[in-house]
């Protein structure tokens, strides 16, 4: 499986608890399409999310947040990890 790096980039200041609340609908929605979000992290005054999740594709790990609330990523890179 694939690791991904998506980031959202949303209108204006995002709350720690939307991120959360947004997280918690995608590991709900997340079995169906072979996906695992693993982390978040946010930047709530420029109002960006960033997730990173293990996917067969990326289209896959949108379908899931398109499904979960609607916050689809305005990126989405294909990342390795680093020791």
């Amino acid at each position: 499986m694939a690791l991904f790096m998506d980031v959202h980039t949303l209108g204006g200041p995002v709350g720690i608890i939307d991120a959360e609340q947004a997280h918690a609908a995608d590991l709900k929605t997340q079995g169906r399409y072979d996906v695992n979000y693993l982390r978040y992290w946010v930047d709530p005054d420029q109002g960006k999310i960033f997730c990173l999740v293990e996917a067969p594709d990326a289209a896959a790990a949108a379908t899931v947040h398109r499904e979960a609330h609607g916050l689809v990523a305005d990126q989405i890179f294909e990342v390795s990890e680093g020791a």
